[in-house]
């Protein structure tokens, strides 16, 4: 009467390399890649002039993952202005390979900021 009904909880990260996949009560698969995409959310203080990452939602599309970065990461007021994008579209360098390059910049040394004097007037600088 009951047979072939799996029941089983996932965290994030829990797919692993393997892609398994979990079984709900109408014994259909949810595959991660059926679930709506990852959005990294950045939010702007209204303190800062700069956008800073505020954490991870799951959202169907851009605007509905700038209405729930809304609702999560600004409910007391914080932020000012928020971006969204979708994680898949994020690619970063390698930090084993750091030093191979960010090492060009340091024959430039002129371009530090050592050696220019900066009035006060001159603010987030």
């Amino acid at each position: 009467m009951f047979s072939n009904i799996f029941y089983g909880k996932n965290y994030y990260g829990d797919f692993g390399e393997s892609g398994a996949t979990d079984t709900d009560q109408a014994g259909k698969e949810n595959k991660p890649g059926n679930d709506w995409p990852l959005w990294e959310v950045f939010i702007r203080s209204k303190q800062g002039l700069d956008h800073k990452h505020a954490g991870s939602l799951h959202a169907a599309d851009a605007q509905m993952a700038i209405e729930n970065a809304r609702d999560v990461y600004t409910r007391r007021n914080e932020g000012i202005s928020i971006w969204v994008v979708e994680s898949r579209h994020i690619h970063a360098s390698n930090p084993d390979e750091a030093g191979s390059l960010f090492d060009p910049a340091n024959d430039k040394v002129y371009r530090h900021p050592t050696f220019y004097d900066l009035p006060d007037a001159v603010k987030h600088m």
